[in-house]
């Protein structure tokens, strides 16, 4: 017979299986508070708000929230980041936050130095400013100014954190390319459908038309994705109307928009 102490750790590990399961709840008046003051929560119904309470919870105990360049966050809007980073997650669920550990806030817009060395060997450097970045299976970076920004109009088609999620939700089938993780059927259809609205709407775009979804989705497939996620919680109305076959998989894939008119009844 195995000694005791041996007998003991399958149990051990599942109690600690258990305990990392179960983070620890949100403090009420804390949710409270936040939730008043996002218009993206408050417009939740009772079961999805639980849903995203105790995504933001795991949320908090599995990643580190980092401000930077003198940024200070009180719990109230660290429990808020998290709420907006899980957003897309109430469907999807706690696995959309696997491969990442940390969220860096900056005060504001931040530089990044780019580098490209091109077809003839030339090395190109440059300075990018940026609201938001994520990074493969690094960090996802966010400008405090330009959350704040996002919350202060909800409904203008912009959500920084909603699009930086979205890149990291895109990634886990271990390609940036447009597509999440879905069941071959599905992603066989979704793969038709946004590809033939991403090459009309880049058409739009390279022919100088004004278009009504932000011309950043023609930069590339990931950032069509990343872009149609944001009006779709934030404008859905507008992706309807644009693109209504990208609007029905982003309804699928993330349920309703929180600012999506109720169902009519019969």
């Amino acid at each position: 017979m195995a000694p005791a102490a041996a007998r003991d750790v399958p149990l051990i590990q599942s109690l600690l299986r258990r305990w990392r399961r179960t983070p620890p709840a949100v403090d009420e008046t804390l949710w409270q508070d936040m939730r008043r003051g996002c218009p993206w929560l408050h417009a939740l119904d009772g079961t999805r708000e639980q849903r995203l309470r105790e995504l933001a919870a795991y949320f908090l105990q599995r990643k580190t929230i980092t401000p930077v360049a003198g940024l200070e966050l009180d719990a109230g809007q660290r429990l808020l980041l998290a709420a907006l980073c899980c957003l897309p997650l109430i469907e999807f669920g706690r696995d959309g936050l696997h491969g990442w550990s940390e969220l860096v806030v900056y005060p504001e817009a931040f530089r990044v130095r780019r580098s490209h060395l091109d077809a003839a060997g030339v090395l190109h450097e440059w300075d990018d400013e940026l609201i938001g970045e994520a990074w493969d299976s690094g960090p996802l970076l966010l400008s405090w100014a330009d959350v704040q920004a996002d919350i202060a109009e909800p409904q203008a088609g912009f959500c920084v954190a909603v699009h930086e999620m979205a890149h990291k939700i895109d990634v886990l089938d271990g390609a940036l390319d447009g597509t999440p993780p879905l069941p071959r059927d599905w992603q066989r259809q979704w793969a038709i459908d946004f590809q033939r609205s991403y090459d009309a709407f880049c058409a739009q775009v390279d022919a100088g038309r004004e278009t009504v979804i932000d011309a950043y989705a023609a930069e590339a497939p990931e950032e069509f994705f990343a872009v149609a996620t944001e009006y779709h919680f934030s404008a859905p109305h507008l992706l309807e109307r644009e693109m209504p076959a990208v609007a029905a998989h982003l309804r699928r894939f993330y349920g309703p928009s929180p600012f999506a008119p109720p169902p009519q009844i019969p």
